[in-house]
């Protein structure tokens, strides 16, 4: 063999490991991509759309949210806990129809101790929180945007609606996943033999 043919032959060669190493970084990423956006859902798209487009800032965002808040565990409520939070967001949906802004603001300020009793960030800035939340509850998280918005403007009585009801979704959520039965709660069973009726 000549030296031009194995110079040739060695050229082809990086190239062909070059257009590959390529192809498979942007399959990795595609999927990558397409993981979070499953994931993430509505969540993904407004950071799409807010990065302009930019699928690549989209993903380095959310990769950073799950990065720093996937570890969080969720800490269950305890069964009067929950009864507690649904009649005070039943006492809020009421009041609602009276004082709407007032709701709203009651509502987002009930949202924040929910989530803070069920273990995400309560201290610092709401973006913060919403971040922490959107890594577990990711298809419920604009609702709750919207709501905290709304406190903390003047929008009209419709708008406040619409937060209250996509605010519900995050509500029912946090309130109902995971109830707090780890076992203790349970009835004991009683040994074999036992007086126990069932």
């Amino acid at each position: 063999m000549s030296r031009s043919v194995i110079i040739i032959a060695a050229l082809v060669a990086a190239t062909l490991v070059a257009v590959t190493a390529v192809l498979l970084a942007t399959l990795g990423h595609r999927r990558i991509g397409h993981g979070l956006k499953r994931r993430f859902g509505p969540e993904y798209e407004r950071l799409v759309t807010r990065h302009e487009g930019d699928t690549k800032a989209a993903d380095r965002e959310l990769g950073e949210r799950m990065k720093q808040h996937g570890s969080v565990r969720e800490r269950p409520l305890s069964p009067a806990s929950r009864e507690q939070y649904a009649a005070q967001w039943a006492g809020i949906r009421k009041r609602f129809v009276d004082s709407p802004q007032e709701a709203v603001a009651e509502a987002d300020a009930l949202l924040a101790r929910l989530a803070s009793d069920r273990g995400f960030p309560a201290d610092g800035p709401f973006e913060e929180r919403l971040a922490a939340l959107s890594v577990r509850h990711a298809q419920h998280v604009d609702g709750y945007r919207a709501l905290h918005r709304a406190a903390h403007g003047r929008g009209s009585t419709e708008d406040n609606r619409r937060a209250m009801t996509g605010a519900q979704e995050l509500f029912d959520s946090l309130v109902a996943q995971h109830p707090a039965d780890s076992g203790r709660h349970r009835p004991q069973r009683q040994p074999a033999g036992g007086s126990g009726t069932r």
